[in-house]
């Protein structure tokens, strides 16, 4: 008999000895307690949150709060069933409506989570003879969701606009096209030239698909995303979200002016099979993202937090994943996996976490410490965090 479990060998023995060198396995962290957006009890130590995604703050906002409670005293833990048969509740539709608003969009639809969402929508509209054209740097959920749908998938090089170009000008004329581009990649943290791409994409006759995740909230005028910071959220066919980030919950969404929209609910399998959202998340969704649309202040203290952290980072003689900061993502550069999982534990005995991406997640097989900055960070807070990177940057000889 074939063990099935041998095409992970490679992985099981890195694992191993990474372990072997007496660090501690920096992928099974449990916080013990969460004390607010920026604190928390991991292994009996106060620890400040640096790797959350939770850009806004929003998981302990008191209006949040009192909506899903008040959500599962009046509806239950759960739905039991599908969006489309008995899983609809009051909040998936006022969830929509927020979304709606939020976006300025006629469409919404909401699914269980974020990677559903792309898995959802991609394989739904782009299948067999069609093709998707992506950045090569693309999120998992993405790469599923044109494998699931059976379309050709073209990869250009990341955030690369002649790339693009030349994909798209060799494709056929009369072919559906959908190019699927982020906002921001949740690796590095940078931001996708939207403008000149969606251009390029409509005048090939594609149709295009922005996932925001990672920018919703935060960039942008209204927290829209870099579409609405670049301009060009009204050429954009579909805006793919996720609840599990900026609002503060779980859940993945699509928004789209598309006049045919609505069908796919009846023709999307995710959607269609998978139980739909417990009442007590949309409500919290639906009351943080209506929260969000008044959230300037927030966003602009978290440009503030981002601009010191990358600065004094640099400072400090750290390698950053961007020049500048183009968001609430930080990536720092570590030289290998091994000095990378020493500098990773050093922060935690710091008192400090962070998460240590490595590949395939990474993009060009580099091993990096990634910092998620919240709005509800103090300026203290950061002035802290870089006091203990230097720290652990000293002890683990990553810096001088």
């Amino acid at each position: 008999m074939t063990d099935l479990f041998s095409k992970f060998d490679p992985l099981i023995q890195q694992r191993a000895d990474l372990l072997a060198t007496g660090v501690t396995d920096p992928f099974s962290l449990v916080m013990e307690k969460v004390l607010s957006p920026t604190v928390a009890i991991c292994n009996g130590r106060e620890t400040i949150l640096l790797g959350t995604y939770n850009y806004m703050g929003m998981t302990f906002d008191e209006d949040v709060i009192a909506a899903g409670k008040d959500a599962l005293d009046k509806f239950g833990s759960g739905t039991t069933g599908s969006r489309v048969l008995n899983g609809t509740y009051q909040g998936h539709r006022e969830v929509e409506e927020a979304l709606k608003h939020f976006y300025a969009m006629d469409h919404a639809m909401v699914f269980s989570t974020g990677y559903q969402a792309n898995l959802g929508i991609i394989s739904t509209i782009a299948g067999k003879g069609d093709y998707v054209i992506l950045d090569i740097d693309s999120h998992a959920s993405i790469y599923d969701g044109c494998k699931m749908g059976d379309a050709e998938i073209v990869a250009f090089r990341h955030n690369d606009i002649e790339a693009l170009e030349k994909r798209l000008k060799r494709l056929p004329a009369e072919a559906g096209k959908l190019v699927v581009l982020e906002g921001v990649y949740s690796m590095l943290g940078d931001v996708a030239p939207l403008k000149e791409m969606i251009r390029i994409a409509k005048d090939n006759g594609a149709m295009v698909l922005v996932d925001e995740a990672h920018s919703m909230g935060f960039i942008g005028e209204h927290g829209r995303g870099v579409a609405e910071a670049q301009g060009v959220i009204d050429d954009v066919d579909f805006i793919i979200g996720t609840f599990s980030k900026s609002v503060g919950t779980v859940g993945g969404f699509c928004v789209s002016n598309h006049p045919k929209f609505e069908i796919m609910r009846l023709v999307c399998r995710p959607y269609v099979f998978t139980a739909s959202l417990p009442p007590s998340v949309v409500a919290t969704a639906a009351t943080s993202i209506r929260k969000l649309m008044h959230g300037s202040n927030k966003r602009a203290h978290l440009w503030e937090n981002s601009k010191m952290l990358h600065k004094g980072l640099r400072d400090l003689g750290f390698t950053l994943g961007t020049e500048e900061p183009q968001s609430a993502i930080i990536a720092v550069i570590m030289p290998d996996l091994e000095r990378g999982a020493m500098m990773w534990e050093a922060l935690l005995e710091e008192g400090l976490y962070v998460n240590l991406a490595r590949p395939p997640a990474t993009p060009a097989g580099m091993t990096l410490l990634r910092c998620s900055l919240c709005a509800e960070h103090s300026s203290d807070q950061v002035g802290e965090i870089l006091a203990r990177f230097e720290r652990a940057g000293k002890r683990a000889g990553i810096i001088g």
